[in-house]
């Protein structure tokens, strides 16, 4: 007996070690993983708004491991965990279609990405306006190493694309430059990216012609991916806001791929109210066949670098070294200043730009350059040039109207998005998009002002984002896609955040399931990190 109990102890033993090398193999941490992947929660009595547009009805939602598994009338179902919604309103996660949050949420202490999950988002698409890592795996693996509170999906960076290949010069990529591109375009999405997106208005996109563009979007065309543009004139720095938007636009039809007018808006005194011109023009292309869709965040303030806002193109070619040592010339600053002094005027002037990062002198942070400028006795320009002289400068500029906001949100074909990057509490004065976007869409657009239906805004947040990019398990709320899932309060959803008290995180997420798992329960953070980077999958030919 003795003998028996000595194997059978040491049977147990291997079966233990066993189980732990299979739990390595598979790459999960913990066993309270394996047993969440068949751990029920029930939602009980919700107002489920499945995603598609369609109006609320009372219904039960079952979830099973990462699953929604049931919706309806459940009866007497059970579950590990039941949650009562009576009231509240149950939705899919919803989804960033532009969010700079990739460096913050590749980064520890901040990949909680708490203020996206009080937001009510699940997903967030990162890389936007050209910007971002090159190497998709790299970043993968980033992003994963101090987990996930929200999913990624990434895009490729055309400007880091053109960077990494040709620096920063002002010219027309060679056939052997464009070639070399193409690859790390193809690489990208080989390695599971969702699109290519651009920021033509930027330096150095802004060096790129429209036909590199559409090359370049060509080899997104097999993988099913979508072109997505910080286009290359908001206003009327360059071509015009009505030509830019024509260009993206001829990006998709070239390229035969869905294309995105990214955080789109008519800035500036010169385009206010040619919100509604900016409708036909993507009517007329819809109307050709062309996949023409737009993203936007629900604020009148856009936000950027006071370089990007004010400094001609011209004087950035070659990068920061080149542009100090045309500053320090006399005659070539005189030229610059003229541009500047037009850039300003783009942007409603100099009491209509408030600073929300200066690390040179934290002290500017959250002023507007008007009062900045009356303090020294300057002219707000050569406050400004000052400024870019001494580093880099983030701003938040007042430069739309809300009628041209509104004419754009009504779209359908109009996503919703935060453009916002992941903020660090409590660290300079940020956009509150970045804590506030779609509570706000919520409280003001739909409960306020009734811009938008309830319906139509979370369409716009969850089930229209993942059917342009093809997000297939996400977006609606039925039986065999993955449970992202909110539940909230319509009666106390709000961003709390404002202009000069942004640090604020949105209010009204009574309960937020990133695949399967909480990570908002009863209103509180529970600190379960479940988020994935989601990869694009090339269709079957």
């Amino acid at each position: 007996m003795y003998f028996r109990l000595i194997i059978a102890k040491q049977s147990e033993i291997v079966l233990s070690l066993l189980r732990c090398l299979l739990l390595v193999f598979l790459g999960i941490s913990n066993v309270s993983h394996l047993v969440a992947q068949d751990r029920t929660t029930l939602i009980r009595n919700g107002r489920v708004m499945d995603g598609s547009g369609n109006p609320w009805f009372t219904a039960d939602v079952l979830i099973r491991g990462g699953q929604i598994e049931a919706v309806g009338d459940l009866g007497d179902a059970v579950a590990d965990e039941v949650i009562d919604a009576t009231g509240l309103y149950v939705t899919p996660g919803f989804i960033d279609t532009h969010s700079h949050s990739g460096p913050g949420l590749a980064t520890p202490g901040l990949s909680h990405g708490e203020p996206l999950l009080a937001m009510g988002l699940t997903t967030v698409f990162v890389n936007p306006d050209g910007g971002g890592p090159v190497d998709m795996s790299q970043q993968r693996a980033s992003l994963l190493d101090d987990g996930l509170g929200v999913n990624v999906a990434q895009m490729v960076p055309h400007g880091s694309l053109r960077r990494s290949v040709m620096g920063e010069e002002e010219r027309e990529a060679t056939p052997a430059e464009l070639e070399r591109m193409k690859r790390m375009v193809a690489v990208g999405m080989e390695a599971g990216a969702w699109g290519l997106s651009s920021g033509t208005y930027y330096v150095p996109g802004s060096y790129a012609p429209p036909e590199e563009l559409e090359e370049l979007a060509k080899e997104v065309a097999p993988y099913g991916g979508v072109y997505q543009s910080h286009h290359r004139d908001e206003s009327t720095y360059s071509v015009g806001l009505i030509a830019s938007v024509e260009e993206v636009i001829n990006v998709g039809r070239v390229a035969g791929i869905p294309t995105i007018l990214t955080h789109v808006k008519a800035l500036g005194p010169e385009v206010w109210g040619y919100g509604p011109a900016i409708v036909q023009r993507v009517e007329q292309a819809r109307a050709e066949g062309v996949q023409v869709y737009a993203d936007q965040y629900p604020y009148t303030a856009s936000s950027t670098g006071l370089d990007a806002a004010l400094l001609p193109r011209w004087s950035q070619d070659g990068g920061r070294t080149a542009l100090l040592e045309r500053m320090g010339d006399p005659e070539t600053m005189q030229l610059i200043r003229d541009g500047m002094i037009e850039g300003l005027a783009r942007r409603g002037g100099a009491d209509r730009i408030q600073f929300r990062r200066y690390p040179p002198d934290p002290s500017i942070e959250g002023r507007l350059l008007s009062d900045i400028a009356t303090e020294r006795g300057q002219d707000p320009i050569d406050t400004a040039a000052d400024l870019i002289r001494g580093g880099s400068a983030g701003i938040v500029s007042f430069n739309m109207i809300d009628a041209d906001v509104e004419a754009l949100m009504v779209q359908p074909w109009t996503m919703t998005s935060s453009d916002g990057a992941l903020p660090e509490f409590g660290v300079g004065v940020p956009h509150p998009r970045a804590y506030g976007a779609f509570a706000r869409k919520l409280r003001l657009y739909v409960e306020e002002k009734g811009t938008v239906n309830l319906e139509e805004a979370i369409r716009s947040m969850t089930s229209l984002p993942a059917g342009v990019f093809g997000v297939s398990d996400r977006g609606l709320l039925i039986p065999g896609m993955t449970a992202d899932v909110v539940v909230f309060d319509l009666d106390t959803v709000r961003d709390v955040g404002t202009f000069s008290d942004p640090h604020h995180y949105a209010e009204g997420m009574v309960h937020v399931f990133v695949n399967g798992r909480a990570a908002i329960r009863d209103g509180e953070f529970t600190g379960d990190r479940a988020g994935e980077v989601l990869r694009k999958e090339r269709p079957v030919s």
